[in-house]
């Protein structure tokens, strides 16, 4: 059984991940309490800044730290330092550069889609491959927090580090990565909202040390709700792929979104129609499962054109590659995206 000294002596050294000082330093255990019955153990701790992904970690690591030392269950409660505090340990180093500051020559890329279930999250990852494999320098933010998925599709099972305070993404096929995925346990849902959420898209963009890139790919939440509109009013300026399926609801649905962007003062760099037919491997017939011309219909609405058609098929299978949602090169699909990456850079630069 713990007591609150022993508890006190686990949380002490841990390092506020803002201030990098400790919490003995800041003086940031606020209050701890004691189940005795139960063996659980509830802290309150003051950090330099809430609602962020490194109090997430954070959050782990203590709780990581209380159970080995004896806790059978942990509850935390987080809240901010006052501002004297903050100021008498904030480091003086150099100010870290954000991908909202204006100075960046990072070309945004939103995708959208009006409902979900048109492989909108599928077309982020591929696209941001294929121009990867152009040899541009790429990232993607899965701004869908409540239905984050890039993590799984491109078979990612790192987690994030943390360098500082500042946030390394993880990197596959060339992509670099942040995700709501990364920082949540087993899957669990999302239940946050309104400002929380704000804030830790603001972290995804601030906080995570990006590096160069060229093109950052922003997967959106389907539709036209509070986060998509979050992630249009943040970003100073952004282009937009606007995907459907060829079904004239999905398309007719897809053209909020579009009419979002432009309301917002993005440009839409064009749309995909994902799932456009299925192709025979035995007569080479083309089947078009979903109908026809829902993406012709949609650009026609939009003003703008299609750029790219997929094919409903899987990527190829691969001994000892996981990544369920990545085309190869060779595949037809990846020939496709290829061709829509090579558009995409055109209409840039």
């Amino acid at each position: 059984m713990l007591t609150k000294e022993e508890v006190s002596n686990l949380i002490n050294p841990i390092k506020d991940p803002f201030l990098h000082k400790t919490f003995e330093e800041t003086g940031g255990i606020e209050e701890i309490k004691i189940k005795e019955e139960k063996n659980h153990v509830s802290v309150k701790l003051a950090i330099g800044k809430t609602n962020t992904a490194e109090q997430m970690q954070l959050q782990q690591n203590v709780v990581n730290i209380l159970k080995k030392g004896g806790a059978a269950t942990v509850g935390l409660r987080f809240s901010q330092l006052p501002d004297e505090v903050i100021a008498k340990h904030q480091p003086t180093s150099e100010k870290d550069p954000s991908l909202l500051d204006g100075q960046s020559n990072t070309k945004f890329i939103a995708v959208a889609s009006g409902k979900g279930g048109v492989g909108k999250s599928t077309v982020t990852v591929n696209l941001a491959v294929a121009l990867a494999r152009l040899g541009k320098k790429v990232g993607i933010i899965d701004a869908d927090i409540y239905g984050f998925s890039i993590p799984d599709m491109m078979g990612v099972e790192e987690r994030p580090k943390l360098r500082g305070n500042r946030i390394i993404p993880v990197e596959r096929f060339g992509v670099k990565i942040i995700s709501m995925g990364f920082f949540v346990e087993d899957n669990s849902p999302v239940i946050w909202r309104g400002p929380r959420l704000g804030k830790m898209l603001t972290s995804f963009f601030k906080e995570v040390e990006w590096g160069e890139l060229d093109y950052l790919l922003l997967d959106l939440p389907p539709g036209t709700g509070d986060v998509a509109l979050d992630v249009h009013n943040m970003i100073p300026s952004s282009k937009e792929v606007i995907v459907t399926t060829p079904h004239p609801t999905a398309a007719f649905v897809a053209a909020r979104a579009g009419q979002m962007a432009l309301t917002t003062d993005h440009e839409i760099l064009g749309v995909i129609e994902n799932m456009a037919y299925f192709e025979s491997q035995l007569t080479g017939e083309k089947e078009f499962v979903f109908g026809k011309g829902g993406g012709d219909k949609l650009a026609e609405a939009l003003e703008t054109k299609v750029i790219g058609q997929l094919s409903l098929q899987q990527p190829f299978e691969e001994e000892g590659v996981f990544a369920p949602s990545v085309y190869q090169e060779d595949h037809p699909n990846g020939k496709e995206y290829r061709k829509i990456a090579a558009k995409v850079i055109d209409k840039f630069e």
